[in-house]
């Protein structure tokens, strides 16, 4: 059987060189489809992997509460929605919540040594919050210490003095709202060019310096041991919904409040079902190509009418001609899909080479022997799929008006 493959393959291999250009440009098709579907699909995977690996960095314990609906992250995170110190209260008398954190933002022009950028300023509660930022978010420093509660101290997002003021120093001294503060601390990048580009300071020192006194834009609370977190989830809501019963006829946005375990499925599931959008769009060309190839072998079985008719003449079951043909077409997929490949996991690689120079986003290509055999198996599978119904169109021919050379 191994002897007799080896020949049909050889049969199909010596008709492919017989007709080079013909076969080139039927593989173009495949090569696009795949090229495609790799290069979108290893970029999605390595985008979701960094996605996850953010919010995986955030301890299981912690629920995010901010103003707005989950559908609107954009909105709650850019927008002008606040939660408002009643809501801070009512968060932390839930049963279960150990700590809230507070957490408010702006854009604020910075001075160092003369030069002069707006940054994106963070006040966060340190005497409270600077465990948890620590221990259940991730926070690491690189360099220096972490700055002292109702001091002016800052500590920066690794970015600030890598590119925004290249050569920043630890100990330096810069300048918010004409009032000097001391940088002592630079974190590790998270991977997020806006976390990376992040000043960070005590809450009540940001509020002396922006004038915003009351409200935050998002908060974080921490679970008590030996609650549940959805639990917990529930009591914040219920505390919400009473707070805001007893202030009937206000104006008070929306909110949403969710664990950072259930956050991580739903990024999860969208990731995923981008992933599929990618693969269904991609998967056109690679029908397309499919067509091509059925086409050329459509012709091919035309122009080799003489030779099915030798080879039925001496033997050769319908079966075997259908093997030979899918054979044939299956080459045309394998190929095709072995330059799609090449060229589709190239370029994403060339994205993640660039996004990382640009420190755009901790965006790593996925290539992994799973995904290369996907597509390869995927691209043979269509070939022969497109190649069955000229195959069968073959083995069907009378040996005598194959021999006559049959129109």
């Amino acid at each position: 059987m191994g002897k007799t493959l080896k020949e049909y393959i050889k049969i199909a291999i010596r008709s492919l060189r017989t007709r080079p250009m013909r076969s080139w440009l039927t593989m173009i098709g495949i090569v696009i489809g795949v090229f495609l579907i790799m290069s979108l699909l290893s970029l999605s995977e390595g985008l979701k992997g960094a996605v996850m690996q953010q919010l995986r960095m955030m301890g299981k314990d912690i629920i995010m509460i901010m103003p707005g609906e989950i559908t609107d992250i954009a909105t709650m995170m850019v927008g002008g929605l606040e939660l408002t110190d009643d809501d801070i209260k009512a968060i932390k008398k839930a049963e279960g919540v150990d700590a809230v954190i507070p957490m408010t933002y702006k854009g604020i022009a910075m001075r160092y040594q003369g030069e002069k950028r707006t940054v994106l300023v963070a006040g966060i509660p340190l005497e409270e919050g600077l465990d948890i930022l620590k221990s259940d978010m991730g926070f690491e420093l690189i360099e220096g210490r972490w700055p002292i509660s109702g001091k002016r101290e800052i500590f920066v997002g690794y970015l600030v003095p890598e590119e925004i003021f290249s050569g920043m120093k630890v100990g330096t001294q810069i300048t918010l709202k004409g009032k000097q503060f001391e940088v002592v601390g630079v974190l590790k990048s998270v991977g997020s060019k806006q976390d990376d580009s992040q000043v960070y300071l005590d809450l009540d020192i940001y509020r002396e310096i922006t004038g915003e006194r009351t409200g935050a834009k998002m908060a974080m609370a921490k679970v008590k041991p030996g609650y549940s977190t959805d639990e917990v989830v529930e009591n914040i809501k219920e505390n919400l919904e009473e707070s805001r019963k007893r202030k009937q006829g206000e104006d008070l946005p929306s909110y949403t409040v969710i664990s950072s375990e259930k956050m991580t499925d739903i990024v999860g599931n969208i990731m995923g079902l981008i992933q599929i959008a990618i693969f269904g769009f991609a998967s056109i060309a690679i029908v397309v190509g499919g067509i091509g190839i059925m086409n050329t072998m459509y012709t091919s079985v035309h122009e080799r009418i003489r030779e099915i008719g030798i080879m039925k003449a001496v033997g050769a079951r319908n079966k075997t001609i259908i093997i030979i043909f899918l054979i044939e077409s299956g080459m045309f997929g394998l190929v095709g899909g072995l330059g799609g490949i090449v060229l589709g996991l190239g370029l994403a690689k060339i994205v993640e080479i660039y996004c990382q120079a640009q420190n755009l986003f901790l965006l790593k290509a996925s290539i992994t022997p799973q995904l290369v055999l996907f597509g390869l198996g995927f691209s043979f599978l269509i070939g022969c799929i497109a190649g069955y119904l000229p195959a069968r169109s073959a083995s069907k021919l009378n040996p005598v008006d194959a021999l006559r050379g049959y129109e």
